[in-house]
């Protein structure tokens, strides 16, 4: 089963630590993912790493903006910004 990549639409990287607001990658993390020889392994793992740097309500923001991403195939924000609801 292919893992599915863990942006939410929240695209905005912390100065100090390079880790996005929205799914806590890194932006070496990003380009890992988009690169074709990236296999599920690493994937999976990496999903489980970065969920446990989130926190808070980061940590259940992204759960639940995943969750949905993962039942209709697109973010909440990405399908308020392709509705032109969401600037």
């Amino acid at each position: 089963m292919s893992v599915l990549s863990p942006c939410i639409s929240v695209c905005l990287h912390d100065p100090a630590t390079d880790y996005c607001y929205g799914c806590g990658r890194t932006r070496a993390e990003i380009q890992t993912w988009k690169s074709p020889q990236t296999d599920q392994e690493w994937k999976a793992k990496n999903l489980e790493e970065i969920k446990a740097r989130l926190s808070g309500f980061q940590h259940e923001a992204f759960e639940r903006s995943y969750a949905y991403k993962q039942k209709h195939g697109v973010s909440p924000i990405k399908e308020l910004k392709l509705k032109g609801e969401y600037k």
